[in-house]
């Protein structure tokens, strides 16, 4: 019922003129009487949901009402945590836009927080952002659009403790009665699966998928922990026949996918993979970084394993070759890189590599600090992998690695560097650095191996079988 009754109209007249409403979580909303009310909360629905509707609500959110400030800062958000630059002056536009709007009718200090994290990641400090929303959930700690954002942008930062912490502070503000609970529990179950408490985070997933069942979020918590687990034929069945979880969504429905093909991977099913790539992950042939990350990182593991990806890398080199100059996330220039290695652009390479390092050398924003840790050494080292040069690669790589959950995402996602890390101290033949690295591997992962890492050390054995005879 508290759904029902929050999507009623309650507005008040408070002492300064303001009018406000309570929205369908019961959060006080500045926003004018009528139909905007409505399209924001679909809107709402719609990104805690992931769904590929969430910008059309939101343009008939402030079609309906142009002076709605919170409307406009969260578009803004949405913007940034797209990664591109070109859409960070579209972005501050949202802001001017959002701060007109609260000057002539002022919002309620919750909505504000969301004006001024937007002002903190337009001046180069994502983590202000965080706090400030952090600080609005203190005294609204069942606000799920200050939360979900919130643990958006520290995936981003690589935050993994900071999104645990944060979802277990507020938990309780959750009953059962909360129509966004289901959500909510999806994303404790991504963050209890990325500080390694496994069956906790199926459990909570479960959970979100039985009282959320659009919640792509909780579904692919679900699927990580069978990644890390290196339980790929688990994995393969909780997907199957829970694809209506994901098909509303944008382009993570492709990451989902992509979590399917690495199972089938794991399984050694390498033709499934590349028709899982060429029919849904690469459907469509975007330049987002989200959708460039599955792809590059899909096939450099493929050609790790000796697979033949032919030439699906050239569409992935020429879109990644237009956007050497970014410099937004460091997760996305380094699979950027990855297409231009993969697709043997040379110049294009060293361009990155360069660029990446000019602005870790001026780390004025956190984004520059992440180019010099650990973007610098890890540019350096895929370049030098690329380059056939694996004592460089495994230099700049494992340089890289100690920091590399700086550069956010997930386990799973970073594993792409991790692998290349190792099979350049094979081909370096750092033979003890490289066990060392699948021993803390295989701990991340509850001291299970999957098949990548039981053939590498089948290589290790091998290469050190020698020494191992004449030491007897």
């Amino acid at each position: 019922m508290r759904g029902l009754v929050y999507a009623e109209w309650k507005g008040t007249t408070e002492s300064d003129g303001r009018m406000t409403q309570l929205d369908a979580f019961g959060q006080p909303t500045t926003i004018s009487v009528g139909a905007g009310l409505g399209h924001w909360t679909a809107t709402q629905k719609a990104f805690l949901a992931h769904g590929a509707t969430t910008p059309d609500h939101l343009a008939k959110t402030l079609s309906a009402d142009p002076h709605f400030a919170l409307g406009h800062a969260v578009k803004g958000l949405f913007l940034l945590l797209l990664g591109r630059r070109e859409l960070v002056t579209t972005a501050r536009e949202a802001a001017a836009t959002a701060r007109a709007a609260d000057a002539d009718r002022p919002v309620t200090p919750r909505e504000r927080a969301f004006l001024d994290a937007l002002d903190a990641w337009l001046g180069g400090q994502p983590s202000r952002s965080v706090a400030h929303l952090d600080k609005a959930l203190l005294d609204h700690p069942d606000d799920p659009l200050a939360l979900k954002i919130t643990q958006a942008i520290r995936f981003v930062l690589g935050d993994a403790q900071g999104m645990r912490l944060s979802l277990e502070q507020v938990l309780p503000a959750y009953g059962d009665d909360h129509p966004a609970r289901g959500y909510i529990l999806g994303c404790h179950a991504f963050a209890l699966e990325e500080t390694g408490d496994y069956g906790p985070a199926v459990a909570a997933g479960c959970k979100a998928l039985d009282l959320a069942p659009d919640d792509a979020w909780g579904l692919h918590a679900v699927a990580h922990v069978y990644d890390m687990l290196a339980e790929p034929a688990k994995g393969i069945t909780w997907l199957k026949g829970r694809e209506g979880a994901w098909a509303h969504c944008n382009n993570f429905r492709f990451h989902v996918w992509w979590h399917k093909a690495l199972m089938h991977l794991d399984l050694g099913e390498t033709d499934v993979v590349l028709d899982l790539y060429d029919t849904l992950i690469r459907a469509e042939k975007t330049d987002d970084y989200r959708d460039i990350s599955n792809a590059t990182s899909l096939l450099m593991r493929l050609e790790l394993e000796g697979v033949d990806v032919g030439t699906r890398w050239d569409e992935l080199a020429d879109l990644s070759a237009d956007r050497t100059d970014d410099g937004s996330l460091i997760f996305a220039d380094l699979h950027y890189l990855l297409a231009l290695i993969g697709g043997r652009r040379a110049d294009a390479t060293a361009t990155l590599v360069a660029r990446i390092a000019a602005d870790g050398a001026s780390a004025r924003t956190e984004a520059a600090l992440r180019m010099a840790t650990p973007g610098t050494a890890a540019a350096m080292g895929l370049e030098a992998f690329g380059e056939g040069n694996y004592c460089a690669a495994f230099r700049g790589l494992s340089k890289a690695r100690r920091h590399m959950q700086l550069a956010g995402g997930s386990h799973a996602q970073r594993d792409v560097f991790e692998r290349l890390t190792i099979d350049a101290g094979i081909r370096a033949g750092a033979l003890c650095e490289t066990s060392a690295i699948l021993d803390d591997r295989a701990a991340r992962r509850a001291g299970r191996e999957d098949s990548f890492a039981k053939s590498r050390r089948a290589m290790l054995w091998e290469m050190t079988s020698p020494l191992r005879v004449a030491a007897e």
